[in-house]
């Protein structure tokens, strides 16, 4: 017995040593979490109860120079049912008038949501889908309908909202106006245009809140000084004019229909200020359709061909090693270089002529001999042109992903003999359109080389922020002279030159035709080669008000044309005549009291008085239409005219009398 006391007793001092000892760690471990990870509890209790919360800040608007919306943020929202939230008595009562009204907006049978929301709350679904993509309108409608308008709690509606960037103008420009977003695959930062250019401004600055959970899941603000208010982002000004961008756009879709393309680009600039008023990149997708894919204005740097030799003719009269009128042979439209031939698009070439009008008829041979003839001996001094016009570089835009020029120079590794000729016409150097269209601009602008602008200010409502004025590149590219022939050549180019398909003598036009080939090493197929043609220059002539640049790649060569003047041409053409026959005139109308004599004189010399005493026809032959519709009409006749001018005929003879409201009929020549 006493043995088995003893044991028990072992037993209780075993369970009282343990108690002990847990009681010791219990202690030992709430004072570590007292004081060694008092702080890191802490800070979780208060993250799973206390949360600072963002508040997004406004994205600003993008508009057009004429106050149009191209780019702004509207609330996009989506709306799911929690099945188990009504009671069972709510949702039988309502389920019906629920899928009725749903049945109106989205075009279902009310049947089928019905059989869907039972079958939700059978499955317990806490999460069904109603819609999504909604706007606020409809956000607001579908929130009043029977069961969804008892709430959240009671009527298991799910609310959930986020922010959209939308182009009001649709496709037109998106490449330009951009995006700035994360690509979710890479987790890249990715943007192009002007939202991405101008995100700094754009975006604005998130604020925060403090929130405290509470019961059911619900967050409630707690207001203090760690509270920071949103700052909305500024609103962007673009330069581009929503109706050159419309006439722009559709001239360039058409063409690249016609010739089934594969991709082309317009920018339409305003010469004095660099502003581009429109700009257009449409590619070719596998259906035939187009539509923007890349800003290859801005980035597509490649062979420029014949619209290059403007600076063949810039740095022959700078340097007066020849003049426009200095004759070069043509040779049969054939010369070579190194065994290797340059020849003219016009077989047998254009025999002995000038250099402007081989300049007016793009000839290769006579530009290539101008220019190689001229400095064989000194490469880098035709070179140097090109570098100081700037040519070598980036424009500078704020675009990301800006093609970069290729200008090679003497003492490069692709230096060779057959660089030099080759540059002449095109070939063995490497531009972006906008750079050209910017090279051609400086000589519309009186020598004046500006920089290509695609914002003119930053406006935080009417305030402005930032202006951006108009940058200069180069405050002369070249001399008056040489200026004053390079002017009078481009005009003639369309007038008797390669580009006299688009003259109109009812508006000037100046520019130069470009027809390049593409890929000429390639071999048959997808790599095959192809031509790029295009049209630069500006409108009007003589006082120049925009600068156009058109580039289409890869017409369909089985419609027999290719070249610039047919393929890029009507594109320039028709951006020029819609500008000045659509746009509202601004002209304003000088002394418009004055009185030209020979009017007068016309007018005076009939007596109206007399003739409404003696009520006899006046004799209206050879008078403006306008005069003598004014004049019978104070005689109280009722007239109709046909045709413009001056009055031919008229249905009723000189000498015979006249009613009160008679009918006479005018002719005009």
């Amino acid at each position: 017995m006493a043995v088995d006391d003893k044991h028990i007793s072992y037993r209780i001092y075993l369970v009282a040593v343990f108690i002990f000892l847990m009681a010791i760690a219990i202690v030992v471990k709430l004072t570590n979490i007292q004081w060694v990870e008092g702080d890191y509890y802490r800070k979780l209790a208060k993250q799973r109860t206390v949360r600072n919360f963002v508040i997004p800040a406004n994205k600003g608007n993008i508009y057009s120079a004429d106050g149009s919306l191209l780019a702004t943020s509207i609330p996009n929202y989506e709306i799911r049912f929690d099945s188990k939230a009504p009671k069972e008595e709510n949702f039988e009562k309502y389920v019906k008038p629920l899928s009725d009204s749903l049945a109106i907006v989205f075009g279902r049978p009310s049947g089928y949501y019905q059989n869907e929301l039972r079958k939700a709350r059978q499955n317990k679904n806490r999460y069904y889908l109603i819609a999504r993509n909604l706007s606020y309108t409809d956000y607001m409608r579908i929130k009043g309908f029977p069961l969804f308008n008892l709430g959240a709690f009671k009527g298991g509606i799910i609310i959930e909202q986020e922010t959209v960037r939308k182009h009001p103008i649709g496709k037109i420009a998106e490449r330009t106006i951009g995006y700035d977003r994360i690509d979710p695959a890479t987790g890249v930062e990715v943007g192009k245009g002007i939202e991405w250019a101008f995100k700094s401004y754009l975006n604005g600055k998130d604020g925060k809140i403090l929130k405290q959970k509470i019961a059911k899941g619900q967050w409630k603000p707690i207001r203090d000084v760690n509270e920071v208010d949103p700052i909305d982002g500024y609103d962007v000004i673009s330069t581009i004019d929503v109706f050159i961008q419309d006439i722009a756009h559709h001239a360039l879709l058409k063409q690249l229909q016609d010739y089934e393309a594969d991709h082309g680009c317009v920018v339409v600039m305003e010469t004095e200020t660099g502003y581009v008023k429109a700009i257009s990149n449409l590619g070719r997708a596998e259906d035939g359709t187009y539509y923007e894919t890349t800003n290859y204005a801005v980035a597509e740097s490649h062979e420029p061909g014949s619209t290059f030799k403007l600076v063949d003719l810039m740095a022959i009269l700078e340097d007066k090693v020849a003049d426009t009128s200095t004759v070069f042979d043509s040779h049969n439209g054939v010369v070579k270089y190194y065994g290797r031939s340059v020849r003219d698009s016009h077989n047998g070439g254009y025999g002995k002529v000038s250099l402007a009008r081989g300049f007016e008829l793009s000839s290769n041979t006579v530009m290539v001999q101008a220019v190689y003839d001229n400095y064989k001996s000194n490469p880098s001094k035709f070179v140097n042109h090109i570098r100081n016009w700037g040519l070598d570089k980036t424009l500078g835009l704020h675009f990301k992903g800006e093609g970069r020029p290729v200008i090679p120079h003497p003492g490069d590794k692709s230096w060779s003999g057959t660089t030099l000729p080759w540059m002449a016409f095109g070939y063995n150097v490497s531009v972006t359109p906008m750079q050209t269209l910017t090279f051609y601009n400086s000589v519309a602008n009186n020598g004046v080389m500006v920089k290509p602008q695609f914002v003119s200010e930053i406006k935080e409502w009417n305030k402005t922020i930032k202006k951006f004025d108009t940058e200069i590149i180069n405050p002369k590219v070249c001399s008056e002279e040489t200026l004053k022939k390079i002017k009078a050549v481009l005009q003639n180019v369309v007038k008797k030159g390669t580009g006299s398909k688009l003259y109109s003598k009812d508006f000037s036009m100046a520019g130069k035709t470009g027809t390049a080939q593409m890929n000429y090493g390639g071999k048959e197929g997808k790599s095959a080669l192809y031509y790029a043609s295009s049209f630069v220059g500006y409108f009007p002539a003589d006082h120049p008000k925009y600068s156009c640049i058109v580039v289409v790649h890869k017409p369909n060569t089985s419609k027999n044309n290719y070249f610039g003047a047919d393929v890029a041409g009507p594109v320039f053409k028709r951006i020029a005549q819609k500008i000045f026959t659509d746009a509202p005139s601004t002209n304003k109308i000088k002394r418009l009291d004055s009185k030209i004599p020979k009017q007068e004189y016309s007018y005076d010399k009939f007596d109206i008085e007399s003739n409404k005493k003696t009520k006899l026809i006046p004799n209206l032959k050879g008078m403006p239409g306008m005069d003598a519709i004014a004049l019978l009409e104070n005689l109280d006749l009722k007239v109709k005219v046909i045709g413009i001018g001056k009055v031919k005929k008229q249905s009723v003879q000189p000498g015979q009398r006249f009613n009160k409201n008679t009918i006479i009929v005018l002719e005009l020549s």
